[in-house]
């Protein structure tokens, strides 16, 4: 195929690591950026090259797309892969990079503004035939806050249109409380992302998140790769993530994949994409979009054997996908559980040096991480330091040995959520699949014993 010939990684962590792995086995050059704290990342020592692009702060490193322009014009890198998180939903970043002649290697920016505006969204899904949650056709304000509320029917929830992670985002179970949740989820909103905007639907009671891996090559061709299941959240924020879901038949899964690729066939989709649902009673609801890489992407590698940056790759080289629909085979069960650097019972980020490290392994086990040995955690950053990921012929066996790897794997001189997983690995609950978004937080609601 096409190849592009340099690649640079506007990233860091992890994803980073991950992006520049692939990019060595498609024998492509890699380019790292970094920032001042990241020095000694292990992105950073293992790329062909690498640029500092700035100080600690994000917005003065990561998140500056005129600092990572330049170190592409630099170092004649012809694509950037943003990762996710940072500019990897940046429209404006997409098009500047396109004006440069340099290949954005994820969906255009259009695909990126309809999707990164939660009303536009939630209309363009709706008209693509995907089944959305009842909800409000456009932005809601203080005086026709309560008629829509009305409309829908209580409880409702209000939700930032440019927002994620949770913020912006309040209940109003009766009359009583939408004056206020509407108020605050604007001020909210307005201090997060810069845009008071919000809009309203439908809050279901005990929903399971459910999202489906879609993959387009931008003419009209596109397949789903199933699904995950990220019920398990804190904060809104994903924890635990499994494919398939515990909740779902062959039959569904197949139905509901299809009618996402179909989507995505219709927009003309190019690169990775996840659509991501609220599953109720045998329904699923529209939520949101995401036109990038997820960080639970290895689960969906796992049981499918396609390795989604190759795909992304190869969208944006013009080579089309690897694989047709029908040539796609689930094999499995896959559990990604996301380490992070927080105390694992009151979540305050740990940053500091890791004294000793330990990645379990053995059959079917994978640890993406950039983490080692004497690695200091910078505190500027997302607290993520690694995923575990375990694939088994059944659920049954995947927890097995997610229950041994958990015993294996060794993180010293800071604190981390390894403990939290394994107290879920011997939960009766997490056992049978038998859990919503609001598990978690009411199992860490529990007092400690």
């Amino acid at each position: 195929m096409p190849l592009i010939s340099k690649v640079l990684i506007a990233n860091r962590g992890e994803i980073a690591l991950r992006v520049l792995r692939a990019c060595k086995e498609l024998g492509i050059a890699t380019v790292a950026v970094h920032s001042t704290a990241d020095a000694d990342a292990m992105h950073v020592r293992l790329a062909d090259e690498s640029v500092c692009i700035g100080p600690p702060p994000s917005r003065d490193s990561y998140l500056n797309i005129h600092q990572i322009v330049a170190a592409c014009e630099i170092t004649g890198a012809d694509a950037v892969h943003p990762g996710y998180g940072f500019l990897s939903e940046n429209a404006k970043f997409a098009d500047i990079l396109d004006a440069h002649g340099i290949t954005f290697i994820g969906p255009t920016a259009d695909h990126i503004r309809i999707m990164g505006d939660k009303i536009t969204a939630k209309e363009t899904a709706k008209a693509l035939g995907i089944p959305v949650v009842p909800g409000s056709t456009g932005e809601v304000r203080p005086e026709n806050a309560l008629e829509i509320a009305r409309e829908i029917g209580f409880p409702v929830l209000i939700k930032a249109t440019a927002g994620g992670g949770g913020r912006g985002m309040k209940v109003a179970r009766n009359e009583d409380e939408v004056e206020e949740a509407v108020s605050t989820a604007r001020s909210e909103a307005a201090a997060a992302f810069g845009n008071d905007a919000v809009y309203m639907e439908k809050y279901l009671g005990k929903p399971r998140h459910i999202e489906i891996q879609v993959v387009g090559d931008g003419e009209g061709n596109a397949i789903h790769l199933g699904e995950r299941d990220c019920s398990l959240q804190r904060r809104h924020q994903k924890v635990w993530e499994e494919a398939n879901s515990p909740a779902l038949n062959v039959e569904q899964r197949m139905k509901i994949g299809e009618i996402c690729a179909d989507a995505m066939r219709k927009l003309k989709y190019r690169g990775a994409g996840t659509v991501e649902f609220l599953y109720e009673n045998g329904e699923f609801y529209f939520i949101e979009m995401n036109t990038r890489l997820q960080v639970e992407h290895p689960i969906t590698e796992a049981i499918t054997g396609i390795d989604l940056v190759h795909e992304q790759i190869r969208v944006a080289s013009g080579a089309g996908l690897s694989v047709t629909q029908d040539e796609i085979v689930f094999q499995g069960h896959a559990i990604e559980c996301r380490i992070n650097a927080e105390d694992p019972r009151t979540f305050v980020p740990s940053p500091g040096t890791i004294t000793h490290f330990h990645a379990p392994g053995g059959l079917g086990v994978r640890v993406d991480s950039g983490a080692y040995q004497g690695y200091r955690i910078p505190p500027y950053y997302d607290s993520l330091i690694g995923k575990l990921i375990v694939h088994g012929r059944t659920r049954v066996e995947c927890m097995m040995r997610l229950r041994r790897v958990l015993d294996e794997f060794v993180i010293d001189g800071i604190k981390t959520t390894l403990p939290l997983f394994q107290d879920l690995i011997n939960n009766q609950d997490i056992a049978n699949g038998d859990y919503d978004i609001h598990w978690l937080e009411n199992y860490l609601a529990q007092p400690a014993e």
